[in-house]
């Protein structure tokens, strides 16, 4: 077949047509690079909550409970339970408890003994004690642990024997006291005037 020959136009056509092709890509790179990017997204944590200072759980205390009840024996009790807590972890008062004669609602502290009477017991036995840093007594607690030398108002400490209005406000003033042998610390306050009162006052 004898060849056609290519007019002048169509001999140019090609070459405007790639011309025109390279010129829509570079076009089109051109607007990709000027077309706005979206912001990125910013996560925004909140701040870390610190933990409170001193939020440990306390140490529990420890009780020996003993005399009318089911199961006498030394237990591990919440800080601030009182002797009916001590009494129900013993498994509860026997038939012959004489439970008139303690009293449940007390506080308890660390290495005190509960003794749950029988109606057999003697009436002046310590039922609640708690062990005194000094000497190695126990104080009795059987229906009070004494006028707290922290908490007390300037009115209760003038109740007791030799204390007047003026060692009142010392004692006030010089607190806090970490046991009551600090009260020996108090201006006016001798060894005398600290044995009459011993069995009257705590630290709570």
């Amino acid at each position: 077949m004898p060849g056609v020959k290519m007019s002048g136009i169509d001999r140019l056509r090609r070459p405007v047509l790639y011309t025109l092709i390279g010129l829509l890509i570079v076009g089109a790179g051109v607007l990709a690079l000027r077309w706005p990017r979206p912001a990125g997204v910013e996560v925004i944590l909140p701040p870390a909550t610190a933990t409170p200072a001193g939020a440990s759980t306390p140490a529990p205390i420890r009780v020996y409970v003993c005399g009318a009840v089911q199961r006498p024996d030394v237990y591990q009790l919440p800080l601030h339970s009182i002797v009916k807590d001590a009494v129900e972890a013993a498994g509860g008062a026997t038939a012959e408890a004489d439970l008139n004669r303690i009293n449940l609602a007390q506080e308890l502290v660390d290495q005190a003994k509960v003794l749950v009477p029988s109606v057999h017991d003697l009436e002046d036995e310590d039922l609640v004690s708690t062990p005194a840093f000094t000497g190695g007594r126990s104080s009795s607690l059987s229906n009070t642990m004494g006028i707290d030398l922290n908490s007390a108002t300037t009115e209760e400490l003038d109740t007791l024997p030799g204390i007047g209005p003026v060692l009142a406000q010392r004692i006030i003033e010089n607190r806090p006291y970490r046991n009551v042998e600090d009260l020996l610390q108090v201006p006016g306050i001798g060894p005398a005037t600290f044995q009459k009162l011993r069995d009257k006052i705590s630290v709570r």
